[in-house]
């Protein structure tokens, strides 16, 4: 496929509403909160040859330095730029740092035609919830465009209230975070509508056993799965029976990704959707070594452990926070919960558990509730954080909270 293709077929997609002369050679950022008219500049900007960037707008100053400096800054060297690898899609966000995963036509439809493969559908309809400038938001669109599938955007806050789109006869796919599904599980009415879906793909963040177990009893068409911005979204998931009879791993790989765990134990993955390189640079390799930790059973399904650069090093012994925080979800007593390290003269790093504001936390009787636990994995404290600092795709911005636990002391 070549990039006037894929413009042409966005075009359609966007209704015919975009411009049609493109966007010329200079750098187009995307920065709408707005769906359509996101549809639209994006159309418009694939349709001409300078490099495209995504960008959130709800992003603050520190951000938007980023972008500015990033993509300004190339206008001189656009002639070697422009060929290839044009798409700028953000990444690091929760991390506290940005960068730009370079990708183009050849990796979105490599994607597309793996998603399609790998769940036996040749027209794919999705309604989006997820921002179209998040990899997953964006993905969901391109699954739609490049099959003649219908996409329809949908406010999560509309959704809530109990505006829900009619599904028409046809193969339906929803992507959501885990926070949104468990929200939804609260609804009758939510859950009798999420039934009509041939595929809801969870992602974005560690999806705990209570909450796996409540779709599963609920008989949601869940696949849980595992994706990035490099790797264009999903290249594991699971089919919706495999949920359904217990599986909780991430799923096998799909049909265009390869995935190995090296010697570190890191999760590998090679494939024609990995990503160019970070802008500027241009990496035309076809593997990507992740910084999650996992594990592949006999059966070839990705068990995730956790991330190498989230380990808490404390007392000299590793801690990863994803055990930490599935336990404390499990008490109950949690309304959410993210743990962190934070730097302690005794230990190295203290094991700091983070929740939302108005919960009351009794610290001894959720040590008792976590006998499970190596003692030097509990946390050491808990912190209500009033503001409860998440981006459009749900996940937590650690920065943040390391940040307000810091100001705490």
């Amino acid at each position: 496929m070549e990039r006037a293709e894929l413009a042409r077929v966005l075009r359609v997609a966007a209704q015919n509403l975009a411009s049609p002369d493109g966007e010329g050679d200079l750098p187009v950022v995307v920065c709408e909160r707005d769906p359509v008219r996101f549809m639209q500049v994006f159309a418009a900007a694939a349709a001409g040859t300078g490099p495209v960037f995504l960008a959130d707008p709800s992003w603050g100053t520190a951000e938007r330095a980023t972008l500015d400096q990033v993509a300004r800054s190339q206008i001189s060297n656009l002639k070697s730029q422009m060929q290839r690898a044009w798409l700028a899609v953000p990444t690091g966000g929760s991390s506290g740092s940005i960068r730009f995963a370079r990708h183009d036509q050849d990796t979105i439809a490599a994607a597309v035609g793996g998603f399609t493969r790998h769940f036996s559908v040749e027209r794919v309809n999705a309604v989006g919830l997820l921002p179209l400038h998040h990899v997953s938001g964006l993905m969901a669109w391109m699954r739609c465009a490049l099959t003649g599938g219908e996409y329809r955007p949908w406010s999560w806050d509309d959704l809530l209230s109990g505006q829900r789109p009619a599904l028409e006869p046809g193969d339906w796919f929803l992507s959501l975070v885990p926070t949104q599904l468990q929200r939804l599980l609260g609804s009758t009415a939510a859950v009798d509508w999420l039934r009509r879906f041939r595929v809801i793909s969870v992602g974005g963040g560690p999806v705990w056993a209570e909450l796996a177990n409540a779709a599963a009893e609920a008989r949601l068409p869940v696949s849980l799965g595992y994706g990035l911005t490099e790797t264009m979204a999903m290249v594991a998931a699971q089919r919706p029976e495999e949920f359904a009879t217990g599986d909780r791993s991430a799923g096998r790989a799909m049909p265009h990704a390869g995935i190995t765990i090296n010697a570190e134990g890191a999760v590998s993955i090679t494939g024609d959707s990995i990503f160019r390189g970070y802008w500027p640079e241009e990496n035309r390799a076809r593997s990507f070594v992740t910084s999650d930790v996992g594990s592949l059973d006999v059966s070839g399904r990705l068990q995730l452990l956790g991330r190498r650069d989230a380990v808490i090093i404390t007392g000299g012994k590793k801690v990863q926070p994803e055990e930490v925080e599935a336990a404390l979800r499990a008490t109950g007593l949690f309304p959410d919960v993210v743990v962190i390290g934070i730097a302690d003269r005794e230990w190295g790093e203290a094991v700091v558990a983070c929740h939302p504001a108005g919960a009351a936390v009794d610290a001894a009787r959720v040590s008792g509730l976590l006998a499970a636990l190596a003692p030097y994995k509990r946390p050491k404290r808990y912190v209500a954080v009033s503001e409860w600092p998440r981006n459009g795709q749900g996940k937590v911005n650690r920065a943040a909270l390391r940040a307000a636990v810091a100001d705490k002391r």
